[in-house]
């Protein structure tokens, strides 16, 4: 079963993280040969007026012998997810029906520079769609327009007709169904849903001051991998909770943490950790590192750091200037999982 990748690489500009999703990520973790595949490569950047229909597809102005017609141009993100769904088309043609796992090729969607785009608005109903089970496809599926419906079979080459009003013949899309139930999408409602060889990989320059907000919600959905400045990950090793009953006892704890600091945070109901904040049944340092530590310090402590400088070094004043940037806070992991459990009880 191919494991998708759904993260976003940040940290200061010049740090190499378009450089690592190239050299690294694409060839070695995903497969992905990109001189014999280029197809299962699709890249794009977020920027202020990038909008839901680049990013989905969009109905276009096309003068032909003289007259207007309106094509529709499929955006970055449908083509991925066709693509996607094309290559686990091919191998379920090549083996008879029988669908082998292991054979099927992995897709990527890049996307440089996601906090310069308004990312809720462009993600609009995908956003729902990040969510992922333990089998890599979407938890939940959406429904599109037929426009949007109508490319992703075109572009994967699936046939159907039409009747005689011009309309889909929904009798088509039932055998459809029936042919391709392994596909994991409802041509008949019009539902679909992200397959598990589809990736999403971002980049984020934590230090633009011209960027779009991004809220809790949208960040919960992706893992996080900071590189710093000498244009290396940050990713402790070692496990830090080993099961689901541990990250639940310390969440706990840690939410009594931010209650208690609420004169920092604007907004505390938003700010709290919930239990599927990190779905991992064993938790690694590196996911406390990149994801909940950066949320604390991104999000819920973002105006004011004393909290987390107290919560590691106490009322010392010659401690204060210990964590000046995300980097320092993200080093101090096993003193700041140690320093909530001490400190904290529920």
């Amino acid at each position: 079963m191919n494991t998708p990748i759904q993260k976003i690489l940040f940290g200061s500009p010049g740090t190499g993280k378009s450089h690592k999703i190239d050299s690294e990520i694409v060839p070695n973790q995903l497969k992905i040969d990109i001189n014999k595949t280029p197809e299962n490569v699709i890249k794009t950047v977020f920027h202020p007026e990038y909008t839901h229909g680049d990013f989905i597809g969009k109905l276009m102005p096309i003068t032909r012998s003289g007259k207007v017609e309106y094509n529709f141009y499929e955006g970055h993100f449908l083509r991925a997810l066709a693509q996607a769904y094309k290559n686990i088309l091919k191998v379920h043609d090549k083996n008879g029906n029988q669908l082998d796992e292991s054979e099927i090729e992995n897709t990527v969607l890049i996307i440089d520079e996601i906090n310069r785009g308004n990312s809720a608005a462009i993600f609009g109903s995908v956003f729902q769609l990040l969510d992922r089970d333990d089998q890599g496809w979407s938890n939940y599926y959406i429904n599109i327009n037929e426009i949007a419906f109508i490319k992703i079979l075109e572009l994967i080459e699936l046939s159907f007709t039409y009747d005689r009003n011009g309309e889909i013949d929904e009798k088509s899309l039932k055998t459809l169904q029936s042919k391709h139930k392994f596909l994991n999408f409802d041509f008949v409602n019009r539902t679909i849903k992200i397959p598990h060889n589809l990736s999403i990989i971002a980049t984020m320059n934590t230090s633009d001051s011209s960027i779009y907000y991004m809220d809790s919600a949208f960040k919960r959905r992706w893992e996080w991998e900071f590189i710093d400045i000498n244009s290396e990950s940050i990713c402790e090793k070692g496990t830090a909770f080993e099961d689901r009953e541990q990250w639940i006892s310390f969440i706990g704890k840690l939410n009594l943490f931010i209650k208690s600091n609420h004169k920092y945070v604007r907004g505390i109901e938003d700010k709290q950790i919930g239990h599927f904040f990190i779905k991992d049944k064993q938790i690694e340092k590196s996911t406390i590192q990149n994801k909940l530590m950066f949320f604390l310090w991104d999000s819920v402590f973002n105006r004011d750091k004393k909290p987390l400088i107290n919560l590691l070094y106490g009322e010392d004043k010659k401690y204060h200037d210990e964590l000046t940037t995300f980097g320092d806070f993200a080093k101090q992991v096993d003193t700041f999982i140690k320093a909530i459990n001490e400190k904290y009880y529920v």
